[in-house]
């Protein structure tokens, strides 16, 4: 600005051309005539810097539309901007929407979008999902992190989905991870939709135990009534990645912060279904909610539960309440899970014995060494010696 009213004041007193004052003042003629012309029009406020924002843009997002991107991102404020500008396709297919870079953007600007630091991953190793090509092929069960409510009392979320749809059957926050706990709300599940052919889960309790098989009172509950139960790996929970990329929207959502009790985070719960399942775009559904494709399953939970029978080639052993049976005159432990169960062993070869609960496979006892070894498709194990008579 100095520099722009000493080259008026020297062209005022004509003390230099308007090429020498182009050569001293480094700038073109055609800039020097334009400041003279605004200096003679409007005085020396002429000479301050202008914008050099065009005075239209033909291509600029209706403010409404702004509005309508920023309302939806208020009231869903954990979706980012695919799910924001699915919903709003869904909810106004009439308007004209921006695609997601620019929502993304429109939402920066107003202060909506946290940005968050990139993590290095080591590529996740996930088992076929050839299994998940219907609803009700796989759910997936778990027990989200415990976290204290606000009373300091601790909350562990139960949640159920079905693998295919990634429809959520069920979060319920109970105060401990105990058969006793889990197995109603399995149970209301299974009367609200029917039966799944299997059930994916890690190998904590109460899904899984150490005994033999992996068994636990609640998966010898799933096998009786026909459910095959699956375990991922130990330390490796990319195998069961869909339920838990729920589980980190569900923790955004509903504990952070942490309601006031139990009660209260239910609430917060239940509210996170409904959305999760009606409202919530979801990208591998092509931004469709699950609800549009989940339908319950067409087997319904039995009045009463079958016993657990064998064809007439399998030896059939009942197992004690200490958890053993007897074979060939010697006591065999398996289980105290399998107490008062049946067992069956089905000849395999020479000394081996295939032992089953219904479908599911227990092991291989050799009756010359005494060991029990894991199933041909176990996938690791330590062998188990039998026990002496």
């Amino acid at each position: 600005m100095d520099q722009k009213v000493q080259m008026i004041g020297d062209w005022i007193r004509s003390e230099y051309t308007i090429t020498e004052l182009s050569e001293v003042y480094n700038v073109s003629r055609k800039t020097i005539y334009k400041w003279i012309e605004r200096y003679e029009l409007e005085g020396p406020s002429a000479l301050n810097q202008r914008s050099r924002a065009p005075w239209s843009h033909p291509n600029a997002i209706a403010a409404e539309v702004v509005k309508g991107i920023v309302d939806a991102k208020l009231r869903h404020q954990k979706w980012g901007p695919k799910k924001v500008l699915a919903w709003l396709q869904a909810e106004e297919p009439g308007n004209r929407w921006p695609v997601a870079s620019t929502v993304g953007e429109l939402l920066k600007r107003a202060g909506l979008v946290k940005s968050r630091r990139k993590k290095h991953r080591t590529p996740p190793y996930t088992e076929p999902l050839h299994e998940c090509q219907r609803p009700n092929q796989v759910w997936s069960a778990d027990f989200k992190g415990q976290f204290r409510t606000a009373d300091g009392k601790l909350c562990y979320p139960l949640t159920i989905t079905d693998n295919q749809s990634r429809y959520l059957l069920l979060c319920r926050g109970l105060s401990h991870p105990t058969l006793e706990e889990t197995r109603p709300w399995f149970e209301w599940v299974f009367r609200e939709y029917g039966l799944p052919e299997a059930i994916k889960t890690d190998n904590g309790s109460p899904f899984a135990s150490v005994g033999l098989g992996g068994l636990s009172r609640l998966s010898i509950w799933f096998i009786k009534l026909g459910i095959k139960p699956e375990r991922i790996q130990p330390g490796h929970p990319e195998q069961n990645g869909r339920h838990e990329r729920m589980h980190r929207s569900l923790k955004e959502a509903t504990a952070k912060p942490p309601r006031g009790n139990i009660q209260e985070q239910q609430g917060t719960f239940d509210e996170f279904v409904a959305e999760y399942n009606l409202e919530r775009p979801h990208e591998a559904l092509g931004q469709q909610a699950p609800v549009s494709f989940y339908y319950p399953s067409c087997r319904p939970y039995p009045i009463k539960i079958a016993d657990v029978k064998y064809s007439s080639d399998v030896a059939v052993r009942q197992v004690r309440h200490n958890g053993e049976i007897k074979w060939k005159g010697r006591s065999i432990y398996l289980s105290e899970a399998l107490a008062g169960e049946p067992v069956g062993l089905l000849p395999k070869d020479k000394n081996l014995w295939e032992i089953n609960f219904s479908f599911h496979p227990l092991g291989v006892l050799n009756d010359s060494t005494g060991i029990i070894t894991p199933p041909t498709n176990h996938r690791g194990g330590e062998v188990l010696p039998m026990s002496s008579v």
